[in-house]
């Protein structure tokens, strides 16, 4: 890489985190709780955002969404069906949500309205890594489906989260995949941070899950 291009991508990488410090404070200001959830396509990180509103708002705690993708509204519908203030963000020809982006979809919700907000990032492991946006916390979701060696090819995102799901975890006997080793992957990485098993679609592990986050 040329001199010019890594000084460019610096600028770009300062630039970002310091729009990231001011949505964080502006979150902080209105006593929201944000939480980054990141994670390849299929993963379940829309159900577990849909489950977890539902189970905070019987606690009666309020929450709000961005849906982050290249293109379309599929994600903002089923979280606006379920009654959550929610931002649709498409991305276009990037790969990821940018603090710039989530600095302009805050400014369209009802912050006094919110008690926690899930960002949910364009579906992949790679591009959203290095970049922050505001955030209390970052939430990377993988699923059985993807393999017992998914924590392994992505040891950035995994050793950057705060929390790790692994879920479909019903469907591990079925893809020959011991939730174990996974387990073990995640520790040898990010030793500090916790990793919990759910099966979305049936609830299981999410009153575990919602714990950590409230």
């Amino acid at each position: 890489m040329h001199k010019i291009d890594i000084l460019m991508e610096k600028d770009i990488m300062e630039a970002n985190n310091r729009i990231a410090n001011d949505n964080r404070k502006k979150l902080k200001e209105n006593n929201v709780k944000a939480y980054d959830i990141l994670g390849s396509i299929g993963s379940g990180k829309t159900m577990i955002i849909e489950r977890l509103s539902l189970m905070l708002k019987k606690k009666g705690m309020k929450t709000g969404a961005i849906a982050g993708d290249v293109a379309g509204k599929d994600d903002y519908n089923r979280f606006m069906k379920i009654g959550v203030p929610c931002v649709n963000v498409n991305t276009g020809k990037e790969c990821h949500l940018d603090a710039h982006l989530v600095e302009h979809a805050i400014e369209k919700l009802p912050l006094e309205k919110i008690d926690i907000l899930f960002i949910e990032n364009v579906g992949n492991l790679v591009c959203p890594a290095d970049f922050l946006l505001g955030s209390e916390k970052r939430i990377v979701v993988i699923s059985i489906t993807e393999g017992e060696d998914m924590v392994r090819k992505h040891p950035i995102i995994f050793g950057q989260c705060d929390i790790a799901v692994l879920n479909k975890i019903d469907l591990a006997k079925y893809m020959d995949v011991e939730p174990t080793t996974v387990v073990s992957d995640f520790k040898k990485i990010n030793p500090h941070s916790k990793i919990f098993l759910t099966d979305a679609k049936n609830g299981k592990g999410l009153g575990d899950l919602m714990k950590e986050i409230i």
